[in-house]
């Protein structure tokens, strides 16, 4: 299929990955329908990536050959798996865990010395993404290490592009999901009632899930929310960083935080992309889509949408939020958006009721993630 096009872009440029954002900028408004060998089909207006969310039957979210649940299903498989999983992230399960989150959140940005430099992303955001999602699944402390070096390899592995050792990390993650599940069938009715035991329990379509999909499951969930929380504390601090004002006002009115989380969010995106395959050829923005055909929906670009959004580095929270893509919308929306809301609002208060003031640090620039990580690599800050 590559031969058939000539490229658009290349989105593994150094000039895209100097700064993305600002080339998808850029992409939107001179070629809103892309097509490159890497991504094939690259969708970057707003309304387009509105099309394909909102018809699932012409683009399929069944984009790998691995089993990927429930995210890379279609209905009617993706309907019970998702009827599943939702309770899991109801308001009376968010209750329950907010002050385990808020101790754990407090803990460890009470370890920060004030006036002094730090690394954000490795003295704050990368380890409260790790505690936070296995206090979440009830997992041990003793896998803290193992899987912050398991992030670590996978992020390189996926930059690289290199399969085989994708292949490798992913099993490497299968065999701690696969333990955990072991020690709870030989602890019987001793094994803990945590989140991780209950999705054990659960039945699909009358049916236990296999070990394959429980690990399938529980791959999806923490690989996703370690990823993201990460990406997203270290641009909420950058971004006060660079907006005292704003940093001022919310923590004299924390009720403005959530709103405030999800436009920073909207216009810095810590979730660059996800993938679809449509299923029949179809046009978008007056290009040809073959069936077969790969498609990326840039999140990062979409949110950023001047059609939709005006200027998109507008902070407007309140008129913004309808048409916020950044937990998706459709069937596939996020079932985690409000755990993922919860911590991050938890934390961010946390955050402004020990610090004042955040500066970034002269002569050590920040280092951005690159695709298809959002967030940084490096944010050296100070807090004061």
């Amino acid at each position: 299929m590559a031969e058939q096009y000539r490229e658009d872009w290349d989105p593994r440029d150094a000039s895209v990955q100097k700064n993305q954002t600002r080339a998808y900028d850029a992409m939107r408004n001179t070629c809103p329908v892309a097509w490159s060998e890497y991504q094939q089909w690259t969708l970057f207006r707003h309304a387009d990536v509105m099309t394909v969310l909102e018809d699932h039957h012409t683009f399929s979210n069944v984009v790998s050959a691995h089993l990927s649940v429930p995210n890379g299903m279609d209905p009617p498989d993706h309907t019970p798996y998702r009827k599943v999983i939702e309770p899991y992230f109801a308001p009376e399960r968010m209750i329950q865990f907010e002050p385990q989150c808020r101790h754990l959140a407090r803990t460890l940005i009470s370890t920060l010395n004030t006036g002094e430099p730090i690394d954000v992303v490795s003295t704050l955001s990368r380890p409260f993404a790790l505690q936070v999602q296995c206090d979440f699944m009830g997992w041990p402390e003793c896998l803290h290490h193992p899987l912050a070096e398991w992030v670590s390899k996978n992020h390189k592995a996926t930059l690289a592009g290199n399969r085989s050792a994708m292949a490798n990390v992913a099993a490497e993650f299968d065999g701690y999901i696969r333990d955990l599940l072991n020690v709870r069938r030989r602890a019987g009715t001793q094994a803990p009632d945590d989140v991780t035991t209950q999705l054990m329990r659960e039945k699909v379509n009358g049916t236990s899930m296999t070990d394959d999909e429980l690990v399938s499951l529980l791959r999806n969930w923490t690989v996703g929310e370690l990823a993201t929380i990460s990406a997203s504390i270290s641009i909420l601090a950058h971004y006060l960083a660079h907006h005292p004002a704003l940093l001022k006002d919310l923590k004299a009115a924390p009720d403005q935080l959530p709103n405030a989380i999800d436009e920073i969010l909207r216009m810095d995106a810590p979730l660059i992309s996800n993938r679809r395959l449509a299923t029949r050829e179809t046009e978008i923005g007056g290009k040809t889509i073959p069936a077969g055909a790969k498609i990326t929906l840039l999140w990062a670009s979409a949110n950023r949408d001047e059609a939709t959004f005006g200027d998109p580095d507008r902070f407007c929270p309140q008129e913004n939020a309808p048409k916020n893509l950044l937990y998706g919308a459709g069937i596939h929306v996020c079932p985690g958006a409000p755990l993922a809301r919860m911590e991050l609002n938890v934390f961010m208060e946390e955050l402004l009721k020990q610090v004042n003031m955040i500066d970034m640090v002269e002569g050590h620039p920040p280092e951005r993630a690159s695709f298809p990580t959002g967030g940084f690599n490096h944010l050296p800050l100070v807090c004061h």
